[in-house]
């Protein structure tokens, strides 16, 4: 067996389970899930009706760079959403079956392992958790930078020496952030692109929640946007993940793309030709009609926005907690350990959060994920609203 793989740490909702393993909630208390960030908004309509006009594709082989129509949809949409001048679909935008997969893949394409050096992989902490097992199976060694509240849950760069920036391959941003919901500046982004310059790294930047927000005047700022406004039209070493599942409430569609640095698509187009998975035609067909409406990813926002509406200031009442610049997930400061407020929840009230400590990794004796929960908005606004009320209780009971 790959020795690999015993470098994984379990997953966080393997450790959630077994936390809440044994744990008996009251009877007659309906169960509220806000542990995963599972949409559970209604998928729309006219995207199961493309999805069944287009079953005769079933029939046919895709094939992995995806069909013209889907390619030109998605860079039409990057132009629209990110006020990008041009992008070239047959060259800077490659379909993928959702960005899990493409986030994980995109580190076994660009880590050289020839190198003198130990290749490093830098990311947020807490984090995504593919970034660490995407790096740990290309062979490189992740590296972690805390994103807490006292420096606004910003990625501190700053903190790398010049000798280890020199080692580093690949840097994963996830913005808006996953689980404070933070937007990057553009101030950020010009400091990571100087460093990418300065040491030859490649930025994956992912965006998988940048549809989520509240304010319809200020949607979040993007990668490919940043590095346009920055005068990098071609987006050097820039590659941006985005997906259908947030956006369109469809995450069993697996449908996403991976857009940027022509040169990055061309190589990872070659890697996924032999360990990738194609998007059936299928799905590619319901995948256009989704990228080409917007109507229905307002009012997915505005759903949203009325569950922050009601949840934040209710939930800050009684735990720090504030609104994020976008995503759905409220990121709350907890008065006792987090996994020990999460089981006592969900045994008292039948509300299933997910501890912080389980997205971060311990480095220099701190978790910054410790004593912080996630709670992700995704359930209907009557669940959302009768789980607010329970955890309210239960924090003015601690």
């Amino acid at each position: 067996m790959n020795p690999d793989l015993d470098r994984l740490q379990p997953y966080p909702f393997e450790r959630l389970r077994a936390l809440l393993a044994g744990v008996t909630p009251p009877a007659g208390v309906s169960a509220i899930n806000l542990s995963i960030g599972e949409p559970k908004h209604a998928t729309p309509q006219f995207i199961i009706d493309a999805l069944t006009r287009a079953a005769g594709g079933l029939a046919v082989y895709p094939t992995t760079s995806g069909s013209d129509e889907l390619r030109q949809s998605i860079a039409a949409w990057l132009m629209r959403r990110f006020e990008l001048p041009k992008v070239d679909f047959a060259t800077q935008v490659l379909p993928v079956a959702g960005t899990r997969e493409a986030l994980f893949a995109l580190a076994q394409t660009v880590i050289d392992r020839t190198r003198a050096s130990p290749p490093l992989v830098l990311a947020p902490n807490p984090f995504y958790q593919i970034y660490e097992g995407a790096a740990l199976l290309a062979g490189a060694q992740p590296v972690f930078l805390a994103t807490t509240a006292n420096y606004a849950f910003r990625m501190q760069f700053e903190m790398l020496s010049a000798a280890q920036w020199a080692d580093v391959q690949m840097v994963y941003v996830c913005s808006p952030g996953n689980p404070t919901g933070r937007v990057m500046t553009i101030e950020e982004w010009r400091q990571l692109f100087t460093l990418s310059d300065r040491y030859g790294f490649v930025i994956a930047s992912d965006e998988c929640y940048s549809e989520i927000y509240c304010d319809e005047a200020k949607p979040p700022l993007g990668g490919l946007q940043a590095a346009q406004q920055l005068g990098r039209s071609e987006f050097p070493r820039l590659v941006s993940f985005g997906s259908l599942s947030k956006r369109s409430n469809v995450p069993g569609l697996r449908s996403g793309f991976v857009a940027g640095d022509e040169a990055i698509i061309r190589q990872f187009q070659r890697y996924r030709t032999y360990h990738g998975t194609a998007i059936g035609t299928t799905v590619q067909a319901a995948s256009v009609a989704a990228w080409n409406d917007e109507a229905h990813v307002r009012e997915n926002r505005r759903l949203y926005a009325r569950k922050f509406d009601f949840a934040a200031p209710r939930v800050a009442a009684v735990l720090a907690t504030a609104r994020p610049d976008a995503a759905f997930y409220l990121w709350a400061k907890t008065p006792i350990d987090d996994a020990e407020f999460a089981r006592r929840l969900y045994a008292t009230s039948h509300v299933t959060v997910l501890p912080g400590s389980y997205l971060a990794r311990t480095r220099d004796g701190d978790n910054p994920g410790a004593n912080f929960v996630r709670m992700a908005l995704v359930a209907t606004p009557d669940e959302v609203e009768t789980a607010v009320g329970r955890i309210v209780q239960f924090a003015r009971s601690l």
